[in-house]
């Protein structure tokens, strides 16, 4: 039944996920009402949630777009389904910020394999990426994958590799720009930002460990199930997937070197996963198996998201 609803994407189907998303997102912001007293407070969980909402249009565009869903609504589900899992992730508008911006560079990254105003999209995704990493500074790690995107497609012109230099010093100028009108200590602001802590002691409670658990378990199924079935998949999408493999190690990799560690450093695997739990889903099988995979995980995110309030 569950398979029925969002076989098909339809209006119906993002006015849902929406209706959702608010709901979980006030339930969540509830539990406090002080950010209720200040109008700049009210303003920014607004703009949190309206990011929040863009990055599911965004990840469900990306995989439409680029034939990685089969015209299915499945994307977005699985994306807010992963969002339940760390709820706290729900008040962390810089790592949403910066995760959206991932998310517009792999948008520019995927489409390279068109070969169509490459040099544009090289360095479009570049300045993303570097933008992104003044929200939380280890997303910067994702310059990787741009390189990645190089090497399969467009290797041979040299232009090509000094591109992601240029957005690196425009970035760069921006931040200064930035530092200058707020007053911001830079050299503080880099030393800050750049540590690095392979520490898992953060948990403050069982359920922030059992939902990490629960989800790593979900996670390692379907990137079992990707590289188990990446052969049979159209030669043409082959690139694609191995991009969204790749950029969904780069984000635990910032989960794991991250100083400042929490679940929450996670939201940068949400995308790359729900892809993979789009292609997993849509691969041709018995439609109970289909259910039965959708039920356990909603189960999963639902007792991961009211235990952890």
């Amino acid at each position: 039944m569950i398979t029925s609803v969002f076989k098909k994407s339809t209006p119906l189907n993002f006015a849902l996920v929406v209706i959702l998303m608010l709901v979980f997102f006030l339930m969540y912001q509830i539990q406090d009402l002080s950010w209720f007293s200040s109008a700049f407070l009210i303003f920014k969980k607004a703009t949190t949630f309206i990011i929040l909402l863009a990055s599911v249009f965004l990840i469900d565009f990306i995989a439409r777009r680029n034939a990685l869903s089969k015209d299915s609504s499945y994307t977005i589900l699985f994306y807010f389904l992963f969002l339940l899992f760390f709820p706290s992730v729900l008040d962390n508008t810089n790592l949403i910020i910066s995760n959206f911006f991932i998310l517009l560079a792999l948008r520019r990254l995927i489409s390279l394999q068109s070969l169509k105003a490459s040099k544009e999209k090289i360095f479009d995704a570049s300045l993303w990426i570097f933008l992104a990493s003044l929200f939380h500074f280890w997303s910067i790690i994702f310059i990787v994958l741009v390189f990645i995107s190089i090497i399969f497609h467009v290797a041979r012109d040299y232009r090509n590799w000094i591109l992601p230099f240029i957005a690196f010093f425009i970035a760069i100028i921006m931040f200064m720009l930035f530092a200058t009108v707020f007053n911001l200590n830079v050299v503080e602001y880099i030393l800050k930002s750049v540590k690095i802590n392979f520490n898992i002691d953060y948990f403050t409670n069982s359920y922030q460990n059992g939902a990490l658990s629960i989800y790593a378990t979900v996670a390692l199924f379907f990137v079992i199930s990707m590289f188990a079935t990446l052969s049979s998949r159209p030669q043409l999408l082959h690139t694609s997937y191995k991009k969204i493999i790749a950029s969904f190690f780069i984000g635990v990799l910032i989960y794991v070197i991250s100083a400042n560690k929490s679940n929450d450093l996670l939201v940068f695997t949400f995308a790359p996963l729900a892809t993979m739990a789009t292609s997993h889903i849509e691969v041709p099988q018995l439609k109970l198996k289909q259910e039965m995979v959708l039920f356990v995980l909603i189960a999963c995110s639902l007792f991961a998201f009211f235990s952890q309030l």
